[in-house]
């Protein structure tokens, strides 16, 4: 594990919890499932060239305990996470999101898109193509779920592990209410209407795909690569699932590294 630095954001009453590591230029970081309980492996490498700056989701661990609730809209959420955003000073910065932290990391990009200066979007979600939605991860089991999300399911098991000493229940409610959030967000369908605004992002913007992904469609790539205005790149990453930063976590931090240059 790296050596992190860890503080507290307070907006409106809720403390979110800030992770930042490495020197270089500054890096926002929106996790994905389950939000980060460790730090992983991925944010090792990306924080010896970057500043990686990680704020903590509402609901998710470290994330303004049930923040969450008070969230009825997708405008709730994109109004809290773009505060977030400001209060880490990531403003007109370069953003990376994963999972359902790409879906607001490119909505806050295309809701106010002076503020991002490139966009790294990991597996994203936000849109749903009818008939043909994404995987459903509230229909699965706990067990099974890692092995939804990863092509090597024991990597997101490692890191969901409970550390030594910490207490049983507080750990299974930090788990519940993660996934009460991000069900919260993005239940049944996936649609946060991002779909609707993916044409207002102008930066230049990384896609990057598990090339096993179970949760997106293949259908759903091209929607991601020629929806922006802006110059989009994209890359598949072989032996990694919807979770590319657990499975493959050196090859996607190099893409990364590639692409912000």
């Amino acid at each position: 594990m790296s050596a992190f630095e860890e503080t507290s954001l307070s907006i409106n009453g809720a403390d979110f919890r800030v992770w930042t590591a490495g020197t270089g230029p500054k890096l926002g970081v929106l996790a994905g499932f389950g939000g980060l309980l460790q730090w992983p492996p991925f944010l090792v490498r990306l924080a010896k060239t970057r500043t990686v700056i990680v704020p903590s989701l509402p609901g998710f661990p470290g994330g303004g305990g049930r923040a969450h609730v008070d969230l009825d809209s997708v405008l709730d959420w994109l109004l809290l996470v773009r505060e977030i955003l400001n209060g880490c000073a990531l403003t007109g910065e370069d953003l990376l999101g994963i999972s359902l932290g790409a879906a607001l990391a490119g909505d806050v990009t295309a809701v106010w898109p002076h503020k991002t200066k490139r966009l790294v979007l990991v597996s994203p979600l936000g849109i749903c193509i009818d008939g043909n939605p994404m995987a459903d991860p509230w229909g699965v089991t706990p067990q099974d779920l890692p092995a939804l999300l990863c092509s090597n399911p024991q990597t997101l098991e490692a890191h969901q592990k409970m550390p030594e000493g910490g207490d049983d229940l507080e750990w299974e409610v930090s788990q519940i209410r993660a996934n009460e959030a991000a069900a919260r967000l993005l239940w049944p369908t996936g649609d946060t209407g991002l779909g609707k605004r993916i044409g207002r992002i102008f930066c230049d913007t990384l896609i990057v795909w598990g090339a096993e992904d179970k949760v997106v469609p293949p259908d759903y790539h091209p929607i991601y690569k020629n929806g922006p205005k802006g110059t989009v790149s994209e890359r598949m990453i072989e032996g990694a699932g919807h979770q590319v930063d657990f499975d493959r976590p050196e090859q996607l931090a190099n893409a990364i590294n590639e692409f912000l240059g």
